[in-house]
């Protein structure tokens, strides 16, 4: 299970990753996405973390 987190000063809030997976991430009222659920077993992180245009999602293994 991989730990998964956003980094918000490069995030653009486009909403990829919570498209691709909402159990892990939501969008916040300012706009950028949060990291719902730390650790993630529903959804391929790094597939996810790879189309994010901005590189703000860090997986660790």
């Amino acid at each position: 299970m991989s730990k998964v987190t956003i980094d918000a000063s490069a995030c653009v809030g486009c909403g990829l990753c919570v498209n691709s997976c909402p159990d892990c991430f939501e969008m916040v009222s300012d706009g950028i996405a949060k990291v719902k659920a730390d650790k993630c077993s529903g959804c391929d992180l790094h597939e996810v973390a790879s189309q994010c245009p901005v590189n703000a999602i860090i997986v660790e293994d």
